[in-house]
């Protein structure tokens, strides 16, 4: 589950990591009152404002509807507070993150200025925790070359990125922490500053179940503090049971739709890009269903997994998720009967043949396994427009004729 930066820091600030202080608003008027109280406390005109979205490059983002406007921006006047946030709330920003079709700001976080120093004296650095999967263990990956170009640097001048591996069952090591520091070249007040910084840091990541934590830019200021000027956090969906309250943090609306819907019916649900719809049961049968497809010429639309306990309630939410898209041309079930019986399936089939209406997308439906001769003689003498198959490959290819006769 991804978080907004203005989530995000809350969280840090649970484990003593210093962040960037600033005040999530709504519209326009909002923004202003967070200006006047960061102006005031601070004692500088100065703040920052961000859009927040699902998506990092903001600041080399755009306002689809407002094409000067990009996500980020440094403001010294109220007046100012009010025109961005006008231009930002309610309107689109695209980014290299978001594509084309950018994703809609319906909040702002209004920030505190953090380069109140000169830039001989600021330092931005880049610090991530991640989980390498290869060597099983988690990695601290860090660099001296922080801020909006790190996937540059990392292309570019892969040497400049450190890691720092730490076994899950062990805490940071005091000595781990110390070589990072040293590594970006710190020394004195701020060396200690980071070292403390980085340990409660990788705290949050094991004590929230993270999947990823990102601080980018990683700030040092003149008088040697180290905060999280940016903060890009996951949660790992399946330690949620852990966290009800992190749970609630979730925002719907960064999230595809279908794939909301699809999660309101227990379905496991990704959209992808291709033509051919699938449906099937089980994850490794799903992504053998989707090979096969590709092998005949085909392009999968999405990934579908019914689960387990499909029932004709949980078949028809998904053919009608499948039938949103608008590129789908074909639609593939593919039910191995084990756990879930294929007769369940195919009465989920006709049932939503019949709750949907006329279907004018080609169907091809591979039954096997536990009762798939009763679910077979069930889709015959429904008189549906249904094809059957028995071999997967020969269904994937079935499943490509209709998608070329369409």
């Amino acid at each position: 589950m991804n978080l907004h930066e203005y989530q995000a820091k809350e969280l840090l600030k649970r484990y003593n990591v210093p962040t960037q202080e600033g005040i999530a608003v709504d519209n326009s008027d909002e923004a202003v009152k967070a200006y006047k109280q960061i102006a005031s406390d601070t004692g500088s005109k100065f703040v920052v404002v961000k859009a927040q979205i699902h998506a990092g490059g903001r600041g080399k983002g755009r306002m689809k509807e407002v094409p000067d406007q990009s996500g980020v921006a440094v403001v010294k006047s109220a007046d100012d507070v009010e025109r961005v946030a006008k231009n930002i709330l309610g309107h689109t920003l695209v980014t290299i993150q978001t594509g084309a079709a950018g994703k809609k700001v319906n909040k702002l976080l209004v920030a505190q200025d953090m380069y109140y120093d000169g830039p001989s004296e600021r330092k931005e650095f880049y610090l991530s925790v991640l989980l390498d999967r290869a060597k099983k263990q988690n990695v601290i990956m860090y660099s001296t070359e922080g801020g909006m170009d790190i996937e540059e640097v990392a292309h570019s001048t892969p040497e400049k990125i450190y890691k720092e591996w730490v076994h899950p069952n062990m805490p940071l090591l005091p000595f781990q922490a110390r070589n990072i520091a040293f590594n970006f070249g710190l020394s004195g007040t701020a060396f200690k500053n980071m070292v403390k910084f980085v340990t409660n840091l990788y705290n949050a990541y094991v004590g929230l179940d993270c999947s990823m934590l990102e601080i980018n830019p990683l700030f040092k200021s003149a008088d040697d503090k180290i905060i999280a000027v940016d903060c890009k956090m996951n949660l790992d969906d399946n330690a949620l049971i852990r966290h009800h309250d992190l749970a609630d943090m979730r925002d719907k609306s960064e999230e595809d739709p279908t794939e909301v819907e699809a999660g309101e019916h227990n379905l496991n649900y990704v959209k992808l890009d291709g033509n051919v719809g699938c449906m099937v049961n089980g994850a490794g049968l799903a992504m053998a269903t989707m090979d096969m497809i590709k092998l005949a010429g085909g392009e999968p639309a999405n990934f579908l997994d019914v689960g387990g306990s499909a029932n004709a309630q949980t078949v028809e939410a998904g053919f009608r998720i499948i039938m949103k898209d608008p590129n789908v041309k074909a639609i593939l079930i593919n039910i191995f009967g084990g756990i879930v019986r294929c007769d369940r399936v195919a009465a989920g089939v006709i049932e939503a043949y019949k709750n949907m209406g006329t279907i004018n997308i080609p169907i091809i439906v591979r039954l096997q396994g536990t009762n798939a001769e009763v679910a077979k003689d069930l889709i015959v003498n429904s008189g549906l427009k249904v094809q059957s198959a028995i071999l997967l490959s020969e269904a994937a290819e079935l499943v490509q004729k209709a998608v070329n006769a369409h």
